[in-house]
């Protein structure tokens, strides 16, 4: 087989994340779709996707980002959708701080505007600065590492 996973996952992201319409399937309210329907709309890029590889991308990605229900019969992404997903999380009080990575490409922005979603429904932040600079590093070279008060802003009523 001479799949790349990486880019096959890639394309299960923009699926399950962003554009389920890109291979005609569906995600309920709670980000799930159907594991077989899923299968058959990459397929339609990656004729030699199968089942065993998509198990293989969900059991081995690192960032976890997808997980099965009922058996396998339906998969979803964690996070990161641009569409409204109700995940089922429960808002909790933070540690002291946390961490958000970015490009400093971005600074500036942020400076002015703070950190928002933009078009994802929430904004990630680390618990560490080792993660915060992983997650940053997306952006490419420059990544910047911001201090985000959050027990502070948890009093002020926001939630995490």
């Amino acid at each position: 087989m001479n799949m790349n996973l990486t880019k096959v996952s890639q394309f299960i992201s923009l699926i399950l994340r962003h554009k389920p319409e890109t291979v005609g399937i569906t995600v309920d309210k709670y980000g799930y779709a159907n594991t077989n329907d899923l299968i058959k709309g990459v397929k339609t890029k990656y004729p030699e996707f199968n089942n065993n590889i998509l198990i293989e991308i969900v059991e081995t990605d690192e960032k976890q980002r997808y997980s099965f229900k009922d058996n396998g019969k339906l998969i979803r992404a964690n996070q990161g959708h641009s569409f409204p997903v109700d995940l089922g999380l429960e808002a909790q009080q933070p540690p002291l701080l946390l961490f958000h990575g970015t490009s400093t490409k971005y600074l500036d922005s942020i400076m002015e505007k703070g950190i928002v979603s933009k078009s994802r429904q929430y904004v990630h932040l680390s618990k560490d600065v080792d993660t915060a600079h992983t997650v940053g590093l997306r952006h490419g070279a420059g990544t910047v590492i911001l201090v985000v008060s959050a027990e502070q802003m948890y009093k002020d009523g926001y939630k995490f």
